[in-house]
């Protein structure tokens, strides 16, 4: 998810059918019955991907100097338009990927872009949810699981299934993000001072409902699975002008994905002003030269010990 990203991190970036955003690409434990929805969906991870992209590399970049010489075999969970995949294609150029979502419309998606850039031969795929195992899956030197793992119902049977997946001594790379990138000045509506902030707590609220695993300490539950934990960091990530092509187009199509999640749960007066930063008009995020684009990120990355059955 991507991102992410992320992804976002790549991806997953982020489920459709939760409205928070992307990162993250993406397990997508989601619906994507809706084309047009899947559409817009892959556009933002897609954004997500492109806006952090120095991010991504740098984390990949980590990710490679714990997993050392001799990758062959790379499986990125939850792997959405494929960010994530083409980025370790890159850092492992001996491996081959198989990349895992639920989506059969990310994953052609996918497979359609492996052959445009040259890579179908060192891509495979998986069509199955990211909490429901890795069957057929083994002896995986690296599972790359971005912004995936917060949407399983079950994180604990989820890690089992990784670390099956896993051969001894491979590694989990598990990137998360807080939910979403904020990209607002305090004052971006006047009379409504401090909007994006109701927002988010607005959107937390309906994400405690519904992925009640973001936030997780994902650092307990890999070490609650057999795994050893090699590597945790917690990065605030801030963008400013001048913003990376595509920020201010990667921001409408987040708040108006914010601003449906929350028809209905938040103030009226509050969706109203968020109306007028996507309605292209003066005040439009993708007219504004003031965004500045804030987004947490965490990585994980934990090891199957190699003395383990």
């Amino acid at each position: 998810m991507t991102s992410a990203a992320s992804p976002s991190p790549s991806h997953s970036h982020a489920a459709a059918s939760h409205h928070h955003g992307p990162g993250h690409r993406h397990e997508h434990g989601h619906d994507h019955a809706d084309t047009g929805q899947d559409d817009v969906f892959a556009e933002v991870l897609d954004l997500d991907a492109a806006v952090f992209a120095p991010y991504l590399t740098a984390v990949t970049g980590r990710v490679a100097d714990l997993a050392g010489d001799g990758v062959t075999h790379v499986v990125d969970l939850g792997s959405g338009t494929g960010t994530g995949t083409f980025a370790l294609l890159e850092r492992f150029p001996g491996a081959r990927v198989t990349a895992v979502d639920s989506s059969p419309a990310m994953l052609a998606r996918l497979v359609e872009a492996a052959r445009a850039k040259g890579l179908g031969d060192r891509v495979d795929t998986l069509e199955t949810d990211a909490g429901a195992g890795l069957a057929g899956l083994t002896d995986a030197d690296l599972v790359w699981a971005s912004a995936s793992l917060h949407h399983v119902d079950d994180p604990a049977a989820a890690l089992t299934g990784v670390r099956a997946a896993l051969r001894p001594g491979g590694l989990l790379a598990v990137a998360e993000l807080d939910g979403l990138p904020r990209f607002l000045p305090d004052d971006a509506v006047a009379g409504r001072p401090g909007l994006e902030a109701r927002c988010r707590a607005a959107l937390d609220g309906l994400h405690a409902e519904q992925v009640p695993h973001l936030g997780a300490d994902w650092g307990a539950l890999l070490g609650a699975a057999g795994l050893t934990v090699e590597e945790e960091r917690t990065e605030l990530l801030e963008l400013r002008a001048p913003l990376p092509a595509g920020t201010g187009e990667y921001a409408h199509l987040v708040l108006g994905r914010i601003h449906g999640a929350l028809d209905g749960r938040a103030d009226p007066a509050d969706l109203a002003a968020l109306s007028t930063l996507l309605d292209g008009g003066p005040a439009d995020v993708r007219r504004r030269d003031d965004l500045v684009v804030r987004s947490t990120r965490q990585l994980w990355v934990a090891r199957r010990p190699a003395d383990t059955p």
